[in-house]
């Protein structure tokens, strides 16, 4: 088997010194959190999907939660000082990220978002999300990556 080729979320990982694993899976298209989670043998509550919204002002945001969860849209826009945000379009998402749906991560992306966790990965020494393709996951500290993209953790869910 040949090299495995990185993603730029990996690159960014390395250039940040970043400690992380990956787990690849055989997907031929998108399947949703709970299913990659499952495939992958990961706790629920340590996987974690990537959403990407745009606030009323204009600007764009991550979000990123327990894959089984739902996103609060209310607590969402007040995290990052809006008065309301929309979930992207999925025929949005590769234009505004640079990534497909089901391989967007919050690392890596054609522009660095404004990023919010849940609260509890701030809990967890590890978690898993996308590696930026739909097939990849990376291991990681949710304290390192919040770090990195100058994230941070707050209550978003339902």
């Amino acid at each position: 088997m040949g090299k495995e080729l990185k993603t730029n979320a990996m690159r960014f990982l390395d250039k940040s010194k970043i400690e992380y694993t990956v787990q690849t899976y055989e997907c031929e298209e998108f399947i949703d959190g709970i299913h990659t989670a499952e495939k992958l043998g990961q706790p629920l509550d340590e996987t974690f999907k990537t959403l990407v919204a745009q606030g009323k002002s204009g600007s764009y945001y991550c979000f990123l939660l327990p894959v089984a969860l739902e996103l609060d849209l209310k607590k969402a826009a007040k995290s990052v000082g809006e008065k309301s945000v929309e979930l992207l379009h999925v025929k949005d998402i590769t234009k505004i990220t640079g990534y497909v749906r089901g391989g967007c991560t919050p690392i890596g992306m054609k522009k660095q978002f404004m990023t919010v966790i849940h609260r509890t990965a701030e809990e967890l020494p590890l978690f898993y999300i996308s590696g930026g393709r739909i097939g990849t996951q990376i291991r990681l500290s949710p304290q390192e990556l919040v770090k990195a993209i100058r994230g941070k953790f707050e209550d978003i869910i339902l």
